[in-house]
């Protein structure tokens, strides 16, 4: 597409920050992360943000008054949900699914089976997607 000095200059100094979820209460949301998938927390203002980390994924929760959850200025809400997801890989999928289940984690899905792989779906407390996913072998 472009060589490597174009696209550095093409980008303006942009570089991946992290994954943001609009959740209802921060706090119980970094319980969940922390608790059932491994996640660490780096920092936190709550009631309103906390980040969190795994591995290079910084996932960054924002509540009802931080300011990545505010209004649009068209009046849209920005709220929990939705079918965009963070996708985790793990070399045993069953194993995490029994695991979340006996924790009464909320799944979307059973487990599906495609050319790439075996995924599943979880939720998180606000109704947000995590995807775990196992390469085929």
């Amino acid at each position: 597409m472009t060589e490597e000095g174009d696209q550095t200059e093409l980008s303006l100094g942009l570089h991946f920050h992290g994954v943001r979820y609009q959740v209802k209460d921060v706090r119980r949301s970094a319980e969940f992360y922390s608790r059932h998938l491994g996640f660490s927390i780096k920092h936190e203002q709550l009631p309103a943000f906390a980040a969190l980390v795994l591995g290079p994924l910084d996932l960054l929760l924002s509540g009802p008054g931080a300011s990545g959850s505010r209004p649009l200025p068209d009046g849209r809400v920005q709220e929990p949900g939705g079918w965009n997801r963070v996708v985790l890989r793990t070399n045993d999928l069953s194993s995490w699914i029994e695991k979340l289940k006996n924790a009464g984690v909320r799944f979307r899905n059973e487990m599906e089976t495609g050319p790439g792989g075996r995924q599943i779906q979880v939720e998180d407390p606000d109704g947000n997607a995590v995807e775990l996913f196992e390469p085929a072998r």
